[in-house]
């Protein structure tokens, strides 16, 4: 099975973790690039290309202030992404409440003295 492209699919930009790291700090806030390049300790056109990617999908925005490029995180982006993951909550919760079930149904523990 063909993986879809990054550059047009949301889970695959982020499955990248320096992408979700800078996502994370433009979340908020705005940065140009060299100073996401300097907070996150990689190199700039490192940067630039995962910018590039990010901004494909559509998860950043980019504001031009003369020559300088600033990006932020485009919240409303990630919104499919949370809709899918939280389809699964009703999973982990069920799951929690079995071990609450479980706990409460156990009989005590014996106390151990010395």
């Amino acid at each position: 099975m063909a993986r879809a492209a990054t550059t047009t699919d949301s889970f695959n930009a982020i499955a990248e973790p320096r992408r979700r790291a800078i996502l994370t700090l433009l979340a908020g806030r705005e940065s140009p690039v060299g100073e996401i390049a300097e907070a996150l300790h990689l190199a700039q056109p490192s940067v630039s290309k995962h910018l590039r990617v990010l901004r494909q999908v559509g998860m950043v925005r980019e504001r031009r202030q003369g020559k300088q490029i600033f990006y932020q995180t485009r919240t409303e982006s990630l919104q499919p992404l949370h809709a899918w993951v939280s389809e699964f909550a009703r999973f982990w919760s069920h799951q929690l409440e079995r071990v609450r079930e479980r706990a409460e149904a156990a009989p005590p523990s014996p106390v151990l003295k010395r």
